[in-house]
């Protein structure tokens, strides 16, 4: 994992520098000026350079919190005294949803490890996934969904309701546990549906490694269960209608200073947001800093909603190396899964007589 083996010592100096830590995480781009002597970092063949390490690490949740209403932004003055607190030393960063909630004590109760039910065997999320930079808000948005206006997922549509009626009606009353088939991807380390395109923050390992050449593009995410993202830039097609992948196929193509990606063929089974095989994703790249790519992605899938919607999410450089991030518990382990609950079913079956 990324600089994620803290020491109790680590932790309590990352907590004497969180103030300024956090004054000092630059804003992304919309929120600032940009800065008019910047220069574009390039290749030699004048490319852009996008190269390096970056995270997308943020509690800027996906869809507006309903109690922020119409609020696009927070105030500079909000947007300092939320991340004052999620900053704060001894904060969770599996918390993901706690800028849902819309009492501050409540957040605070909840960021808090010291809180945790006594029946949680997690370890200590504030100790072991701590980042050098503290997780915070990247971005003054009050949710990464900038299209609709309402920064809310659209509905899904009468097709995507009844694609998952079918695979209700496929399962039946069979329980979660009984069959391996019907275990999560995550679990099985088979997919993680944050892993993209589009990519999306993830609760933790939320770096991106890129690397160029001048007719191909390499993203490389941490925590993913597919291989790196190999992104051609030649203007080969793209595959047979036949082949369908978890990450789908992606071409690339220089738009100014702009990487633009476009990616389909995804497979039935991965159902992202609910979506089908004919979802389609365009991701923008535009490197705006020395420490920041502005990322943007839209999605478009007729069958599921019936208007295409996108976010943004700002990439921040960060330190490497990246270390491999490796996903077998829930496949070595299936096995005993399942005999724990044979057991559970047993004991069950035992006290009912």
């Amino acid at each position: 994992m990324h600089h994620r083996l803290r020491t109790a010592v680590a932790v309590l100096a990352i907590g004497m520098l969180v103030p300024s830590l956090a004054r000092g995480q630059a804003q992304p781009s919309g929120d600032t000026v940009a800065d008019p002597n910047w220069e574009m970092p390039r290749l030699a063949s004048g490319d852009p350079n996008l190269q390096g390490y970056w995270t997308t690490q943020t509690f800027t949740p996906m869809e507006r919190p309903e109690y922020l209403g119409n609020k696009a932004f927070y105030s500079e003055e909000e947007w300092a005294q939320l991340q004052a607190q999620l900053t704060v030393a001894g904060a969770d960063p599996l918390a993901r949803s706690v800028i849902t909630i819309a009492d501050p004590e409540e957040r605070s109760r909840v960021l808090d490890q010291s809180h945790r039910d006594e029946t949680y065997v997690h370890y200590d999320n504030a100790v072991w996934l701590a980042t050098r930079v503290p997780k915070g808000l990247s971005t003054r948005r009050t949710s990464l969904i900038t299209d609709p206006a309402d920064g809310r997922i659209p509905p899904r549509n009468p097709q995507a309701d009844a694609r998952a009626e079918g695979r209700r009606a496929a399962r039946g009353d069979r329980g979660a546990f009984d069959g391996y088939e019907l275990r999560p991807f995550s679990e099985r380390c088979i997919y993680y549906a944050y892993n993209g395109p589009p990519l999306q923050p993830p609760s933790y390992n939320d770096v991106h490694q890129i690397f160029q050449t001048p007719d191909h593009v390499v993203i490389f995410t941490e925590q993913n269960n597919n291989a790196p993202r190999i992104v051609p830039l030649d203007e080969r097609p793209v595959l047979s209608e036949r082949i369908r992948q978890y990450p789908g196929d992606s071409r690339g193509h220089w738009d100014g200073d702009t990487l633009v990606v476009e990616s389909s063929h995804f497979n039935d089974r991965s159902a992202w947001e609910g979506s089908s095989r004919d979802l389609k994703v365009v991701e923008r790249f535009t490197r705006v800093g020395d420490d920041r790519i502005h990322y943007e992605f839209t999605v478009e899938d007729p069958t599921t909603w019936d208007q295409p919607w996108s976010a943004e999410i700002p990439m921040m450089a960060t330190d490497g190396p990246m270390y491999e991030y490796a996903c077998h518990e829930g496949n070595h382990d299936i096995r005993h899964i399942q005999e724990v609950y044979r057991n559970i079913e047993r004991q069950d079956a035992e006290g009912a007589r």
